[in-house]
């Protein structure tokens, strides 16, 4: 049985219901008016993998910043050395 949001255009009142196919809308539990809507439902995102994606992101652009950063002061490095000599 999937679980529906839903809404109730009488007063508003937000709920979750588990709806089989072929049922009626559930009533509000609020005020139980059958006159609701079904909402769309937002999907679950582990907070782990987001987590785990947000700091291999980090990572990478971290290293390329490190790369980048050493590629100027090589050059740079190298610049210092041909006025030296």
């Amino acid at each position: 049985m999937p679980l529906y949001d839903y809404r109730c255009r009488a007063c508003a009142h937000e709920f979750e219901a588990l709806v089989r196919a072929g049922d009626q809308d559930p009533a509000c539990r609020s005020c139980n008016s059958r006159d609701v809507e079904r909402l769309l439902s937002t999907f679950a995102v582990s907070s782990a993998e987001r987590t785990r994606a947000a700091a291999t992101s980090a990572r990478k652009k971290a290293a390329a910043s490190a790369a980048r950063d050493n590629i100027a002061m090589e050059r740079e490095s190298e610049l210092h050395r041909r006025e030296d000599h």
